[in-house]
């Protein structure tokens, strides 16, 4: 394999008399160009081929690129996926939204609770709906510019996939937000059982989804920093992200100290927690547009 400058993060190699070249973030390949061995080129990128089933192949001597899509029972796979999460996405972040201001206008606890932990059913069924998706997304066929379906599966493990580990840690932030969400109906906690119980998983699956958010960001931009104005896919990775950011504001202000008993700030919890949640519910509604 021949190096290319590591700056640009691709290499080039040859492959059955074809040329190659990918590129990605680290040991991640998110887009690979090749040429087809009857001419022209294809180009095959991780959020398009998982998203919409999609190849760009431009012919020999072609003046613009076509897209070339998956078989008929894929993309239908793919669409049903991507209105789930989408769906599960929009409602666990209106319901979100809704439990933190009422929390904020001196609504009973155990109300907002019941609404989070509700939401909260809703983001976990969007995260594994993605991760569902990631794994059954459409796969090249060799250096042909086709892409081809495997059978339907539930569940795998391929770490080294971007898209796969994106939405395996997304999906994961959910499930540890569950326990917080859980744990927040105990009643008569200390202040140091609340850090424990309630405040620590709230960390750890906004860190959580700030890592899936990075990576999704590193797959889309191909490892590089970028703003794509007119790619609906970045609006919803970018808004996600930001949604994640003000997940993780609430989640700081709404530690409990010790030798007081009160949170640093239950305004900035609040608010946070709100506009956050926002985030996540227009990305949603975006997201129900990103489709086959």
């Amino acid at each position: 394999m021949a190096r290319a400058d590591p700056a640009d993060r691709f290499y080039a190699r040859r492959v059955r008399n074809s040329e190659e070249r990918a590129e990605g973030a680290g040991p991640f390949i998110t887009r690979l160009t090749w040429r087809l061995e009857e001419g022209g080129t294809a180009v095959w990128e991780s959020r398009a081929a998982r998203k919409r089933g999609t190849l760009a192949v431009r012919p020999e001597g072609a003046a613009e690129t076509s897209a070339q899509r998956a078989g008929a029972p894929a993309l239908d796979r793919l669409r049903r996926l991507n209105g789930v999460a989408a769906v599960s996405f929009t409602i666990g972040g209106a319901l979100f939204a809704l439990g933190a201001a009422l929390a904020q206008w001196s609504s009973g606890p155990a109300t907002s609770a019941t609404i989070y932990f509700t939401g909260g059913v809703f983001f976990t069924l969007g995260g594994y709906a993605s991760l569902v998706q990631a794994i059954n997304a459409p796969r090249r066929e060799s250096m042909a510019g086709s892409l081809t379906t495997h059978r339907f599966r539930w569940w795998s493990y391929e770490p080294g996939r971007i898209d796969w580990l994106s939405t395996f840690v997304l999906f994961a932030g959910t499930l540890v937000f569950g326990v917080n969400l859980l744990d927040s109906f105990l009643q008569g906690l200390t202040s140091r059982q609340l850090d424990r119980l309630v405040w620590a998983p709230d960390m750890i699956g906004c860190l959580l989804f700030l890592i899936s958010g990075h990576l999704a960001i590193a797959e889309i931009c191909h490892g590089r920093p970028c703003i794509h104005r007119r790619s609906l896919g970045w609006w919803i990775v970018a808004v996600n992200q930001l949604g994640s950011v003000l997940f993780m504001v609430s989640a700081v202000a709404a530690f409990t100290r010790p030798e007081t008993g009160s949170e640093i700030s239950v305004g900035v919890a609040n608010w946070g927690t709100l506009t956050g949640a926002l985030c996540f519910a227009v990305a949603g509604v975006l997201q129900a547009f990103e489709r086959p």
